[in-house]
């Protein structure tokens, strides 16, 4: 029989967190649900830990490790139910996660994704939500979205229908920049946003206010480490958007906007960090006083590049209306 929900896994060297994902899911309430669990190319006890499951888990054996959007794309063609959801194995989820999602797609089939929720946890205590971080849309939210991504992946549920809408080769997808079938394997920081915003362009979003998924954290924060990579796919994202959707930039002007000076700030931070602090100026000059966020960065480039770990604690640290 089909199951209604495919979890989907991926995983490579987890087995330090492994049994508390799964155990996890075993103790969902809603319970119609399959496991599809990519290994890619484990060498710890991952392979032994799922295999313990039981019959829910589908166990697939990946000999040679991919780019995780390539991974994703590979357990996701073994999915079989109507909704898919992702936990990552480092992550939870609480007991009514999958139930209340459900819930919500079957109130609504304009509904492409749902969303909950999330709690930042470092093993320890909780150090934030996400939710209170960047506060979430519902309906036809595509712009939104973009401005400020509020869904972390163990939070995220589609439905199929909306998954192989925006697929490779649907409604004109092909030859706009894709590279694998539902996850753009071009892409290296922003796959999984790159699949909610293309949803979110042509279906509705909702989301369920409470923090039903835990997001566990590990040592230091490497975001900010791979703003050179943010800011290059920032940019493809939005070609790729110019080519998928006629008149983006007049519908969209503002937007527009905001993901070209996000990109520059993110360029900006990549300079920095090498050491090229007046290149990293020149970079964010346009923009030098249209927010405290820029003008804090300005004034961070005069300082050496050994500050780089501290002013990333310290901009991590701001309200998340300065960080926009």
């Amino acid at each position: 029989m089909t199951p209604a929900v495919s979890v989907i896994m991926n995983c490579l060297n987890c087995a330090r967190d492994l049994p508390g994902a799964l155990e996890s899911v075993r103790c969902q309430t809603f319970q119609d649900f399959e496991i599809i669990f990519w290994d890619n190319g484990s060498t710890d006890e991952s392979a032994a830990i799922a295999k313990a499951y039981g019959p829910q888990l589908r166990y697939f054996y990946g000999a040679k490790t991919v780019p995780l959007g390539a991974a994703r794309n590979l357990a996701l063609a073994e999915a079989a139910g109507r909704y898919v959801a992702f936990l990552d194995c480092d992550d939870l989820w609480r007991p009514e996660k999958l139930q209340k999602q459900v819930a919500l797609f079957e109130a609504n089939a304009r509904v492409g994704l749902v969303c909950t929720d999330t709690e930042i946890a470092d093993g320890r205590r909780v150090l934030s939500r996400v939710f209170a971080q960047s506060a979430p849309g519902r309906g036809m939210v595509f712009a939104e979205l973009m401005a400020r991504q509020w869904i972390s992946m163990s939070s995220a549920m589609l439905r199929r229908e909306a998954l192989e809408s925006v697929a490779c080769g649907a409604a004109g997808e092909e030859g706009a920049g894709c590279a694998g079938r539902w996850f753009d394997e071009s892409l290296n920081v922003c796959e999984e946003a790159d699949l909610f915003y293309r949803i979110a362009h042509d279906w509705e979003l909702d989301y369920i206010d409470e923090p039903l998924t835990v997001w566990r954290v590990h040592g230091g924060n490497t975001t900010f480490r791979k703003f050179g990579q943010f800011a290059d796919e920032t940019l493809r994202i939005l070609e790729k958007h110019r080519r998928l959707y006629p008149g983006y930039d007049a519908q969209h002007a503002e937007l527009v906007a905001l993901l070209t000076r996000r990109a520059a700030f993110q360029k900006g931070v990549a300079l920095w960090r090498e050491g090229r602090n007046a290149e990293a100026r020149e970079v964010v000059r346009p923009w030098r006083a249209s927010s405290p966020k820029y003008r804090l960065f300005w004034a961070a480039t005069y300082l050496p590049g050994s500050c780089f770990d501290l002013a990333a604690r310290a901009y991590f640290a701001l309200p998340a209306s300065l960080r926009r």
